[in-house]
């Protein structure tokens, strides 16, 4: 199974979007298809097929595929387009000057007057022919999607304009012919304003979408274009793109790390904030790593380069930024089907009001606007916006935070949390152990004792595999992973156990030094016992370090009536000790990785809305149960691989944001559903024509301003988002 993100052309609407989608996810060998309106892309999972088969695809429905979408450095506007908008905007006053000034007294233009019909009507066809040429990708796209039986906005906006314009085409002529009376009867104006302030409404929303994308464009230009490569004895500068895995790199003073890489020589305090969210810098020396994009305070580092171009780690946030935005939510999926069936309804509802209207005597002039204006008023793009701009906007806010999200349903669960559970060692605390005290019941010296332990340990990936530092290297062999009670490694011959009281008594070997293990205990310690071959030869204590700020984190939790839950592997006094003192009074000690699992699908069962927070392989399954799985960004790749979010800074209390967020972000979706929906129950009957008797009535030209205005709104609505503290 293969997955590839295209970015898509032509698409102007939700009708656009959903119609594409549609018409992808029938297709021989895409298994599915997810299409973004506001980045322009469409995310296909495909299997047994090429790439050049989904392009076809993708053409045979209508529109353009412009290859492999890399990133969002292109601008939706450009000063063309604003050019465009202000001479044509001039051009349609002066239009409505000469065809209605008359009608407020205002002084006539020389030649081009009401007193001159034929020169009147023939220059406004002319102005209709230029707006006609300006809107011709609006009617091709019309006309385009009507074939491919995927009508959309672009469809209606066509056939209003077509219509409008033969008719007044047919006034015009009889105007030729002499029948001045029919100079009343043009339309041509209508055409006009109906395709300029199309145009202008979807400038405003290209701008809009641009803001949207602000944070996902800052992400890919953190990157430098060029890197100081390091050749022998000289130092040169080379395009980033040359730069190959391995290759060694410099970094000075206020320079920008080219890739990301690991430290070989020097050392220098770095700026990762753009990352991880977290202001201090971080010092660099050998053997640590660098990201691309963070920016070196003082200092000379060199490195080797490891993650390159798509690989790098700025790559892979800025794909999954845009992967969270690609999927979509249950609203959101309304939305889409709505947008699907909208444009169909509106062509059949502006077809019965003109053969209503004729059938009840209304004349064929005013039973046309009618209909014309119907197809103007009505606005999907406003329903189409509604949840994607929101979503595309939310996901920018959290990637500034160091919020990852991988999955498009997050923002939408998020709101609904009611219970926080928290792995222990490495999540509520740092994870960095330190050796707190040693019982040496061996032949072995402590250093010795010591040693044979880091040997063993340091093939972990557990987290306490940090409290050890190897002094001299030995052979270590038939390395395994105890699940849920230590590990084991031979040397020399003898079998070594290290783990935990499960793992005594899994071998069936007592412990007969109690004492040094409860004073262990109540000094707050993780216990290790070491086993050569069949007995106990030493008992170790770990002491973690409590995350900062995570008892005022925890407290947040708490009045914010969300339950808050240690779950951990760790012997339950040692877990009580740090739950003191972070304030958490629901703790679960001594389960292995299954029980955790297990834990977490009862709370989900019993209809918990769960965030489990781990960072660990064993909480992996865990992750994968809850509601919304979090990794912490130093965890495994298991665990980062089972979560729907990334902590890329380790700050806990950007959980209370993702839920503040969600928050904001589904009050806001729901606005704007309900202001899309009220203002096409309200404008599509007026433009009907329902409200005629009252005196209420509206043109083409003001319903082509009502459209604009409608998505306007749902636009202005959704950026208010980013206001968000």
């Amino acid at each position: 199974m293969k997955k590839i993100t295209l970015k898509i052309g032509g698409m102007t609407c939700s009708a656009c979007s959903s119609g594409l989608e549609k018409y992808l996810n029938k297709q021989k060998g895409i298994k599915e298809a997810n299409v973004n309106l506001v980045l322009s892309t469409a995310s296909v999972l495909y299997d047994g097929i090429k790439i050049k088969d989904i392009e076809k695809y993708v053409r045979d429905a209508g529109f353009n595929s412009l290859g492999e979408f890399k990133g969002v450095m292109d601008s939706e506007t450009n000063s063309k387009d604003i050019v465009k908008l202000v001479l044509l905007g001039l051009l349609i006053i002066f239009l409505m000057y000469v065809s209605m000034g008359y009608m407020l007294g205002l002084p006539s233009i020389y030649l081009i007057n009401h007193e001159n019909p034929i020169v009147l009507s023939s220059f406004m066809l002319i102005v209709t022919m230029v707006f006609i040429w300006y809107g011709l990708d609006i009617i091709k796209s019309g006309i385009k999607n009507l074939y491919h039986l995927m009508p959309n906005m672009d469809t209606l906006v066509t056939f209003s304009v077509t219509f409008s314009f033969l008719y007044s085409l047919y006034g015009y002529i009889n105007i030729l012919l002499g029948d001045i009376s029919y100079l009343h009867n043009l339309y041509f104006d209508a055409s006009c304003m109906v395709i300029y302030f199309v145009k202008l409404g979807r400038y405003i929303e290209s701008i809009s979408k641009d803001k949207t994308k602000d944070a996902i464009k800052q992400l890919v230009q953190i990157t430098p274009q060029k890197a100081l490569l390091k050749d022998g004895n000289e130092i040169k500068e080379i395009g980033i793109d040359e730069v190959k895995i391995d290759d060694v790199l410099v970094c000075r003073a206020g320079d920008k790390v080219a890739c990301d890489g690991i430290v070989v020589k020097g050392k220098s305090y770095v700026d990762e904030s753009f990352i991880t969210g977290e202001s201090e810098p971080v010092l660099k020396d050998i053997d640590s790593k660098v990201i691309a994009g963070s920016i070196s305070y003082n200092g000379y580092i060199e490195y080797k380069a490891k993650k390159i171009g798509r690989d790098s780690t700025i790559s892979e946030i800025v794909k999954l930024v845009v992967n969270a935005t690609n999927g979509k939510n249950k609203i959101q999926r309304l939305a889409d089907k709505i947008s699907g069936y909208f444009v169909p309804i509106i062509l059949l509802l502006a077809v019965l009001t003109l053969i209503v209207h004729l059938l009840l005597g209304t004349n064929f002039n005013d039973s046309l606007i009618h209909m014309v204006t119907v197809l103007v008023v009505a606005c999907p793009c406003a329903i189409g916006l509604a949840v994607p701009l929101v979503v595309v906007v939310s996901n920018g806010i959290c990637a500034k935070k160091g919020l990852f999200l991988r999955d498009g349903e997050v923002i939408e669960k998020a709101r609904n949390i009611d219970t926080v559970v928290f792995d222990k060692t490495g999540t509520l605390t740092y994870g960095k152990l330190k050796l707190f005290k040693i019982y040496n019941y061996s032949k072995y010296t402590d250093s010795e004792l010591v040693n044979l332990v880091a040997n063993i340990e340091k093939i972990s990936t557990h987290p306490i595999s940090s409290a050890f530092e190897i002094k001299k290297k030995v052979n270590v062999i038939n390395f395994k992973n105890l699940d849920g009670m230590g590990i084991y490694g031979e040397i020399s011959g003898n079998k070594y156990y290290l783990g935990n009281d499960r793992m005594l008594k899994k071998l069936k070997i007592s412990n007969v030094n109690d004492d040094d293990y409860q004073n262990l205990l109540e000094s707050g310690c993780s216990i290790i016992f070491i086993a050569e071959n069949s007995s106990i030869i030493g008992l170790f204590g770990v002491k973690d370090i409590v995350r900062k700020n995570m008892k005022n984190v925890i407290n947040k939790f708490t009045k914010q009536n969300i339950d808050v839950i240690m779950l951990t592997g760790d012997n339950e006094k040692t877990a009580l000790i740090v739950a003191k003192e972070l304030g958490i009074t629901n703790v679960k000690a001594d389960v292995i990785p299954k029980e955790k699992a297990q834990f977490i699908k009862s709370l989900v069962d019993d209809g918990k809305k769960v965030i489990m927070v781990g960072d660990g392989i064993n909480d992996a399954p865990s992750l994968v149960n809850a509601t919304i799985g979090v990794s912490v960004n130093d965890g495994t790749d298991v665990a980062m691989d089972s979560a729907k979010v990334i902590l890329m800074n380790n700050d806990m209390g950007n959980i209370l944001d993702l839920i503040y967020i969600s928050k904001k972000s589904y009050k806001i979706i729901k606005q704007n559903m309900f202001w899309a929906f009220f203002y096409n129950i309200c404008m599509i009957p007026i433009a009907m024509g329902f409200f005629s008797s009252f005196g209420i009535n509206m043109s083409p030209m003001f319903g082509s301003i009502a459209m604009t205005i409608s998505s306007l709104t749902v636009v202005l609505n959704s950026l208010r988002l980013r206001r968000v503290k």
